[in-house]
């Protein structure tokens, strides 16, 4: 049978080739799966090399969170931890390599309820409206950021976008998203013509340079279906945008911790306070849970909250 390290191995190329997982998931899963081997590698006086998943127990699960705890690791951060070995567990057994999964008996701490963060109308438009029209990056930059707060789109799916998921004429995108699942997001008029400038000007001189350094095959094929296009017309990558966002939040005078999640979480929040039902804003945003959507909810409660307590002549 193969040792500890090679099953995390082809776990991790199950998520990528099985499950399409994102670059970030299996980043994380492979640090946090890696950090497991290595304490039960301790534990069992071991080398990775030579641990049998049958030598895992639920009691070494255990110990491991305790470990964990006593380094003072966040309950977020152990939950998502957890999740992680509970995926990796249950990939074995459907594998038929354990018969039951160690993580059964060991329950994991509840996670801490955070609000996601949201920028309010005033400074989503400050953000978006930030990037100068007179450069090809201003215009660039203007386009994805309008596309992220008009459409609510993750990361992975602005920088996934392909010439063929768009449709300006109709104002509408198809996206690719979590578990390979598509849904038709429509494009609001600010996002379509920001876009459509770029289509017309910057991406087309990013296109020019490629060829103009003779790149290689895989670039031509990258720009001939790529949307966002970094300076020498290659996919823009997920961290160009996180660097971006950044730029335009100093830019904007906002905080520094603001990141391209904060505009998705500011399209749904914009959207239930201007009376949007909660299902229309799961399909928009292409979750597979309401409950997941219905975090949203909060975050008006408590701007209702506000709103009473600042003007109603009863709340002192």
């Amino acid at each position: 049978m193969k040792h500890l390290g090679q099953l995390i191995d082809d776990f991790l190329m199950y998520l990528k080739t099985e499950k399409n997982s994102s670059e970030l998931t299996l980043v994380n899963y492979a640090s946090d799966l890696g950090q497991l081997a290595e304490f039960l590698s301790e534990l069992i006086n071991q080398p990775v090399e030579s641990i049998q998943p049958d030598q895992i127990t639920h009691l070494s699960i255990r110990q491991y969170l305790g470990h964990l705890q006593f380094l003072g690791r966040s309950r977020t951060t152990i939950a998502r931890k957890m999740a992680a070995i509970r995926s990796f567990f249950k990939y074995l057994i459907r594998q038929g390599l354990i018969s039951k999964s160690p993580v059964e008996l060991v329950g994991t701490p509840k996670r801490e309820k955070k609000l996601p963060g949201f920028l309010n109308a005033t400074d989503a438009a400050k953000l978006v409206e930030s990037p100068s029209e007179n450069s090809l990056l201003g215009i660039r930059d203007r386009a994805i950021l309008e596309v992220l707060y008009g459409a609510g789109l993750r990361v992975s799916e602005l920088v996934g976008l392909n010439l063929g998921d768009v449709d300006l004429v109709n104002g509408y995108l198809r996206i690719m998203g979590k578990g390979n699942k598509e849904r038709i997001v429509p494009l609001g008029s600010c996002a379509s013509l920001a876009l459509e400038e770029y289509a017309q000007t910057s991406r087309k001189v990013f296109i020019q340079r490629s060829r103009g350094k003779q790149a290689s095959v895989a670039n031509n094929s990258e720009w001939e279906t790529a949307v966002f296009l970094n300076r020498q017309g290659s996919r823009l990558s997920s961290r160009g945008v996180r660097e971006i966002v950044k730029k335009y939040a100093r830019q904007s005078g906002l905080s520094s911790e603001v990141h391209p999640h904060m505009l998705r979480h500011s399209f749904a929040t914009h959207l239930l306070d201007g009376g949007a039902d909660l299902r229309s804003v799961q399909e928009l945003l292409g979750h597979a849970r309401l409950s997941t959507t219905q975090v949203y909810t909060h975050i008006t409660r408590e701007q209702l909250r506000r709103v009473y307590r600042n003007s109603h002549p009863r709340e002192r």
